[in-house]
């Protein structure tokens, strides 16, 4: 990111910055008006069910006649009459019937048509039935007969019987529900169940019972969004005197919140416009300052680079920044002179510490060789002791010979000239030639040094990996006084790994930092120059691998060889 795109953002944010308790405020404006729309909804509601709690109010002096009923009985006379008296003068009545003690039908007058619907009745079980001392009216929920909506009511008499009847609502909920909030908004009656009770001019609206009876389960009677088919729906509700019905407003939410779309719509703009001159001036104000930034920005990163030799020109600057410009230039000036001093104090101190590790490493053998090659050209050794000898310079030889191997390859791995001849290679071979050439000395320590690698092919220098794995094991018996080595092998979808386990001393989290570095050997006592794992990693790094360690002192280590698969590469 440029140091102009840098400043314009920071200048940008700056004014910009005010819109975010605006956008925080419109957020909590929106909550509120949300609320109250709601609200009205619940007030509206609650008007509802009071209008029908009023409604059922009102039937209890329209079962005045109840007194005169109970001396009809008590006389033993028939109750017919008086029924029929009170069915004439209350209209929502469409049947009235007298109950026994046990709630068992005495006599019933009503509608003929409706008559032949309702069986004989028997309240003796029914939870509905109000205790012989109760003075208290209950009311049943809806039911639709005859596409009407009715009701059960059953009142105490005197004496002990009781009135039972069944009241149309029809009325009532057709003045109810003939009302609209706004176009789409108006007032229904729910079960329980969530089943609506529709009027003649309601459009069902297909909305889900469970929906509903979650919402009545609620802690709150406002209804924030419930969903039929295509349309989302706001509203309240209130629960009506009527058992187990609720008096449901619902109105679109689109319509409902449209003028708070509208304001939002408004407010919105209003950002807008304050946003695009804040980019604009940003812009402008970002341009006056972004170009001798911008100059001093790129010189640094070349400086950073190591390019020492980068200049600014002094003239892009103004006040300050032209202060700035030449500080810089001569700070860069004062690095490079600085920097070739350190270079050479870090040259000769490297060249020091390479011919000290190889110098040391090289007396030995030839220090050994000298002395021999003294004894035999002495004639003083047996010829047994000759045999001897000559064995032990030819070894000493060899080491010299590995020594000077590893020194050269590691010099051609930093000079990048040590370059893989791809090729398939059964890691299975692999691992076996490793296991079979360290078997003798696996088995002189007494440990068990095994393979179950199966035939498993990648990409790779064959040379150069049986280098890598042949290090890797012999490094695990070296160092593995008892126990076993193991070497295992399995694929991802990525990747071949192939492991080298063993029981021995194991590495600490600093060794485990310091392992792969040349010269470094992490156990002083022990042969070797403190290159092998060095050029291990080295090798495997050049197969675009990674070669990696995992240990803890006293219970082994496993070094892990990792190659992608060969559609990977």
């Amino acid at each position: 990111m440029s140091i102009f795109s840098k400043l314009f953002k920071l200048f940008l944010t700056v004014v910009l910055m005010p819109l975010i308790p605006m956008a925080l405020l419109l957020t909590f404006y929106q909550g509120k008006v949300k609320d109250s729309i709601l609200g009205t909804h619940a007030n509206l509601a609650q008007i509802v069910a009071s209008s029908i709690n009023q409604h059922i109010e009102d039937l209890g002096w329209r079962l005045a006649f109840g007194q005169n009923l109970a001396e009809v009985l008590r006389a033993g006379k028939d109750p017919k009459p008086v029924l029929r008296t009170a069915l004439t003068s209350n209209p929502d009545f469409l049947m009235l019937a007298v109950l026994d003690k046990n709630g068992k039908e005495m006599a019933r007058v009503g509608e003929k048509s409706f008559l032949a619907k309702v069986p004989t009745l028997d309240l003796s079980q029914d939870e509905f039935l109000p205790m012989p001392d109760e003075k208290n009216l209950s009311v049943s929920g809806f039911e639709v007969v005859e596409g009407r909506p009715v009701s059960e009511f059953v009142t105490p008499l005197p004496g002990g019987n009781y009135l039972y009847g069944i009241m149309s609502f029809f009325g009532l909920l057709s003045r109810v529900q003939e009302q609209y909030i706004g176009r789409t908004g108006q007032i229904y009656i729910v079960g329980q169940d969530g089943q609506f009770f529709y009027g003649n001019n309601q459009v069902p609206l297909h909305i889900a019972p469970e929906q509903m009876q979650k919402l009545f389960a609620g802690k709150t009677h406002l209804i924030p969004s419930v969903r039929g088919p295509k349309e989302v729906f706001v509203g309240a509700f209130a629960p009506t005197p009527i058992w187990g019905t609720y008096a449901v407003v619902l109105q679109l939410k689109a319509e409902a919140f449209r003028g708070l779309y509208y304001t939002n719509i408004i407010i919105l703009l209003f950002m807008l416009a304050i946003a695009t001159l804040a980019y604009f001036g940003a812009l402008t104000f970002a341009e006056s300052l972004g170009e001798p930034i911008s100059a001093l920005d790129k010189a640094a990163r070349e400086v950073s680079r190591g390019n020492l030799d980068q200049k600014v020109d002094e003239n892009l600057g103004w006040g300050e920044f032209q202060t700035l410009i030449a500080s810089f230039n001569k700070m860069t000036a004062d690095l490079k002179d600085y920097q070739l001093l350190q270079v050479q104090a870090q040259l000769s101190e490297m060249k020091e510490n390479v011919f000290r590790s190889v110098a040391h490493d090289l007396r030995a053998p030839l220090l050994g060789l000298q002395g021999y090659l003294y004894i035999l050209s002495s004639g003083k050794a047996s010829p047994q002791e000759e045999k001897e000898y000559l064995r032990l310079m030819d070894e000493a030889a060899r080491n010299l010979s590995a020594l000077l191997e590893d020194v050269l390859d590691v010099s051609r791995l930093e000079a990048g000239m040590l370059t893989p001849h791809l090729a398939r290679v059964n890691l299975k071979d692999l691992a076996r030639y490793a296991v079979d050439t360290l078997l003798p000395a696996a088995k002189e320590k007494g440990l068990e040094i095994t393979t179950t690698v199966p035939d498993m092919w990648v990409q790779a220098d064959e040379k150069l990996l049986r280098r890598v794995v042949v290090n890797l094991v012999s490094n695990a018996v070296k160092f593995t006084q008892q126990g076993f080595v193991r070497v295992e092998a399995h694929q991802t979808a990525r990747e071949t790994l192939l492991s080298v386990a063993d029981s021995g001393i194991g590495l600490t989290p600093q060794e485990q930092q310091t392992v792969f570095q040349k010269y470094r050997q992490v156990h002083s006592d022990s042969r070797g120059y403190g290159l092998g794992l060095f050029i291990s990693r080295q090798i495997v790094e050049a197969h675009g691998g990674t070669l990696t360690v995992s240990s803890r002192p006293g219970q082994g280590s496993v070094f892990t060889l990792a190659l992608p698969n060969q559609e990977d590469k």
